[in-house]
């Protein structure tokens, strides 16, 4: 536990042109204060200690505003920059090196038993604001963009972005997106139902004058 946590704080230095030297770091870095919490809250959970789990991570999210379930699986490297916000559920799994920026969740749909959340590959880097929902796979090497919500599994080495979200780009290369997910054009169904409602009562008015007239 602890060689990780010092390779936590190696990564901060490496990572973030902010970050000065160790002792700034390990007094002002939420997302390492996090990290350490949810190390120590997932050593209890492991051996099932479970409440004293919970107590712990729950102090943690008090201290930081980050909220890692002690059941979770974290790999080596994770950097959570800024942090604030950021939600990861009980049976999410993150491999090494990935980077998660400030409101991010890693969270379930409320449907599923069991796995209920997503596992991000190796060097996966999640936006800010940006929902991953269910228990699918995010390959290795993936980017999902700021704010976008992805509800099903993301081929390595790609790119994701939108609302829900879709691959623009993989192994380097482009992908077209089709038309019906075209998100400046596509139509605005509130408008559209307003047209319909409006047409019905134009109608309906000329069948009334028409019932006075007679």
């Amino acid at each position: 536990m602890f060689e990780k946590i010092k390779e936590d704080i190696q990564l901060i230095k490496e990572r973030d042109p902010a970050a000065i030297n160790t002792l700034e770091i390990i007094l002002t870095y939420s997302g390492l204060h996090a990290l350490i919490g949810y190390r120590i809250s997932h050593w209890f959970h492991k051996n099932k200690y479970f409440t004293i789990a919970r107590i712990i991570s729950q102090f943690s999210r008090f201290m930081t505003g980050i909220e890692i379930h002690p059941g979770a699986k974290i790999g080596r490297g994770l950097f959570i920059d800024h942090g604030m916000g950021v939600v990861i559920g009980e049976t999410a799994e993150i491999g090494d090196n990935c980077l998660i920026y400030q409101g991010v969740t890693l969270g379930g749909t409320g449907k599923e038993t069991g796995k209920r959340h997503p596992t991000l590959g190796n060097n996966v880097m999640v936006g800010a604001g940006a929902r991953v929902l269910g228990p699918f796979k995010v390959g290795d090497n993936v980017k999902i963009a700021a704010n976008a919500v992805v509800l099903e599994a993301v081929p390595e080495n790609s790119t994701a972005v939108g609302v829900p979200a879709r691959i623009i780009s993989r192994d380097g290369k482009a992908v077209k997106v089709c038309q019906e997910l075209d998100q400046v054009h596509i139509p605005d169904p509130v408008s559209q139902e307003l047209c319909r409602h409006l047409l019905r009562i134009e109608k309906l008015e000329k069948q009334l004058e028409k019932l006075k007239n007679k």
